[in-house]
């Protein structure tokens, strides 16, 4: 069993198709496309569906939808095709079924026909099976088999000494033989377990390196064992870290939770990133940073730069708690570093999908407006979606969203009444111009200026966190922002309840 240090790197990853994807599963498909990617190689999905009562409908699906959103390439799969498939597992039964009764035959794995009453009676004494047939001579077996009776096949574990092998990650590992059962590698049904299948299959399909979680640490002597017993050449494994809650405190969960010390609910799974308003580059450049250091001190780098540099060597075994607010933070810089013709084109679906009416000319417009202020695309409707509702239908704000800081009914109304002649004044309404003769009003009020600004905001927007303010009247235009401020004046001037 030589390590492939020189062979064609082909990696993988093999989700079981149960629903949607978790976004562990997805940093360790990353890490086997970037490492792919880095050597030249392929990546190949493959679906373990041996678990058939599990599997749910549409989930493949789901998971080849993730990967488009992320821009993660497959280069062969169930949808690409390739040279090795089939690519889902539920179609090479037999191929399973050929090899585990090939190591029956060479002595390698037996038949048990332990039943389920017996199992159970072996965990209620919390003794675990306990190798009964082993050693069952092969024509009792042959007659237990030509009576009927159900079995699955259980491969032969060493009784004494250790299995060593390598982990990328970890270098060496040692594990006592002694503290390991005969494995189920194909069950009664004639499905076979995740052991025998996944050694079978990266075996034909050429593996060269498995990236999993590191949850299948102790079931790697097992798959070292099979690997020798086959006589084949073995892939490298790596066994990744594993993603603890936000609060550093358990393994991070497969449902969307709240978390104090996070601020909001935790996505975890890829389709609540993608209705979050996340960008798929800040969610891959926000996984590679879990475990893997780009180096240099930079937390923000293209997926092509991470090629250039990831290495399974380099990962941190050290378990990672999953920092949220990191892909806030690296979201919004995406954000700003995006085009105004790329930031349009990702706002026009979120602002239609929250029944706003979208034109591109003026999206084009509210955009460059929204660049340093939005933390996710979402942030756009609460923020921007005023932008895009039917203007002549617009109310003055209620007063606890018009009146500033120190200020009451008497000095806000002055405000509107001296900014709105000044406005209509302007020749230039251009959000510089209006800057600058709100401010001489500002001082001639005794004011300040965010008193005064945040009083043209409110009156026009409706509320208190917008765009800012001249750029928002300027796209507003003249007629429209004196109109609402017209409306802010009356809305004061009616008397309260």
């Amino acid at each position: 069993m030589t390590e492939p240090e020189n062979r064609p790197v082909r990696t993988r990853y093999a989700p079981s198709p149960t629903g949607p994807q978790h976004i562990g599963g997805i940093r360790s498909a990353l890490f086997a496309w970037l490492y792919a990617r880095r050597h030249g190689g392929q990546f190949i999905l493959r679906i373990e569906d041996t678990d058939q009562k599990r599997t749910a409908p549409g989930s493949i699906e789901l998971i080849e939808e993730s990967f488009d959103w992320l821009g993660l390439d497959i280069d062969e799969g169930p949808r690409q095709g390739g040279a090795f498939g089939p690519y889902i597992q539920s179609e090479r039964l037999t191929l399973y079924q050929t090899w585990a009764q090939w190591l029956v035959d060479q002595g390698h794995a037996y038949k048990c026909f332990a039943t389920a009453e017996e199992l159970k009676e072996l965990r209620a004494a919390g003794t675990g099976y306990d190798r009964r047939y082993r050693d069952v001579p092969a024509e009792q077996a042959a007659e237990l088999e030509a009576r009927g009776m159900p079995y699955v096949i259980r491969f032969k574990m060493p009784l004494t000494g250790v299995t060593a092998g390598r982990d990328m990650i970890r270098d060496a590992v040692e594990f006592d033989n002694a503290q390991l059962q005969d494995a189920v590698l194909l069950k009664s049904d004639g499905y076979p377990t995740y052991h025998l299948a996944h050694i079978v299959d990266d075996h034909y399909m050429k593996i060269s390196h498995i990236t999993r979680a590191v949850e299948w640490l102790p079931s790697f002597p097992l798959h070292l064992q099979l690997w020798k017993s086959f006589g084949w050449e073995k892939p490298q494994y790596a066994h990744l870290p594993v993603l603890l809650n936000p609060n550093g405190k358990g393994k991070l969960s497969k449902r969307k939770q709240q978390f104090a010390d996070a601020g909001a609910s935790v996505p975890v799974l890829v389709h609540e990133f993608i209705d979050a308003g996340y960008l798929p580059e800040a969610v891959i450049n926000f996984l590679a940073n879990i475990g893997w250091n780009f180096g240099d001190n930079q937390e923000m780098f293209s997926r092509q730069e991470a090629i250039q540099r990831f290495d399974l060597k380099d990962v941190n075994p050290a378990n990672s708690a999953y920092p949220i607010k990191k892909l806030t933070w690296l979201n919004s810089q995406y954000i700003q570093t995006s085009t105004v013709e790329e930031l349009a084109r990702l706002l026009k679906p979120v602002l239609q999908e929250a029944g706003y009416t979208v034109v591109d000319e003026r999206l084009l417009e509210v955009a460059p407006t929204l660049k340093v202020r939005l933390k996710t695309l979402k942030d756009v409707v609460p923020m921007a979606g005023f932008f895009f509702a039917d203007w002549a239908a617009f109310q003055a704000p209620p007063p606890d969203i018009l009146l500033q800081r120190k200020m009451d009914s008497v000095s806000t109304a002055m405000v509107l009444e001296e900014s709105i002649p000044v406005l209509q004044s302007l020749e230039d309404f251009s959000s510089g111009s209006q800057h600058g003769v709100m401010a001489h009003l500002a001082k001639d009020l005794g004011l300040k200026n965010g008193q005064v600004f945040g009083t043209l905001r409110a009156a026009v927007t409706g509320q208190k966190v917008s765009p800012p303010t001249f750029e928002t009247m300027e796209i507003l235009g003249r007629d429209e922002s004196v109109r609402r401020l017209k409306l802010a004046l009356q809305s004061l001037a009616q008397p309260t309840n």
